[in-house]
């Protein structure tokens, strides 16, 4: 082959590869700068290196999103979820009194991003169970029953978490659902915050019943501060929210795949009414 012609098709293999890696179409494609720490998130999944999975299968644009708050039917029991470095470590008081600071964090977060979803026309909606404790994870009224039968007619699950403070937080990133292969949104979530294996920890049981879950980040230092000042509270909701929609839209094909960069300034879009943190009408719990 002649030299010149030689030289081009390597151009064009260089060209398909890098083009491959962005859509996440390569085996074990990453984005860069999964490592490290994120300017708005913080640390990003240490795990990023041992991801073992593809996120390949289509959605269709019109897919049903189901959102969930993780823990918000494990409270006062086993897996209420993080106190978050503040109360833990460093004396504050928690954000509501009766549940878990992750559990307040992951119920606004999941609203801001339903909020968020639905202005730019996603088929999207936040499911709140009636009871802040339900100690059968099978009960029909739990985030695990209702992720799954959404999974399971064809939905989209997201379950929203705030990761573990100190060394036991592995940082955000995106646990994919067991019941099928991962699709291009699950990658796309994962080029913006990071990934975890497939079978972490043995397989979650979120992950096992379908449902995605999604690490925004662990729940310490200028996350954490920046979530508890109130004249910042907003923007760091709204900026988070912006990433998570962006995610799932450039994993629908609705917004065209880029270099994705660190959000590091409040996201567009309304802002929800998140003065009222209780269950469901027909739950046991009070508010403030």
């Amino acid at each position: 082959m002649n030299p010149s012609w030689r030289r081009w098709f390597r151009f064009l293999a260089l060209g398909a590869l890098v083009a491959a890696l962005a859509v996440g179409v390569g085996a074990g494609a990453q984005a860069p700068g999964w490592a490290g720490s994120d300017p708005l998130t913080g640390p990003r999944s240490r795990l990023s290196d041992r991801k073992d999975w593809l996120g390949a299968r289509a959605l269709p644009e019109t897919v049903d999103i189901l959102l969930l708050a993780g823990h918000a039917d494990s409270q006062n029991m086993a897996g209420s979820g993080t106190p978050g470095e503040a109360v833990a470590l460093r004396g504050a008081a928690p954000m509501q009194s009766g549940m878990s600071d992750e559990l307040y964090w992951n119920l606004l977060t999941a609203r801001t991003v339903e909020a968020l979803g639905r202005q730019r026309g996603l088929a999207m909606r936040f499911y709140d169970p009636p009871l802040r404790t339900i100690h059968n994870g099978d009960d029909p009224r739990t985030n695990w029953s209702v992720g799954r039968n959404h999974a399971r007619s064809g939905g989209y699950a997201l379950e929203i978490h705030y990761d573990a403070y100190g060394p036991d937080g592995v940082g955000s990133g995106l646990i994919p659902p067991l019941q099928r292969r991962p699709s291009r949104v699950d990658e796309s979530l994962a080029q913006a915050f990071g990934a975890y294996p497939l079978h972490y920890r043995d397989g979650l049981g979120a992950p096992r019943r379908g449902i995605a879950m999604l690490e925004i980040g662990k729940l310490e230092g200028p996350l954490e501060v920046a979530l508890r000042d109130p004249s910042r509270r907003q923007a760091t909701l709204n900026a988070i929210a912006s990433r998570v929609v962006d995610g799932i839209e450039r994993g629908l094909g609705r917004l065209p795949v880029t270099p994705l960069e660190p959000a590091v300034a409040a996201g567009g879009g309304a802002d929800p009414d998140l003065s009222d943190l209780s269950p469901a009408p027909g739950g046991a719990r009070s508010v403030r």
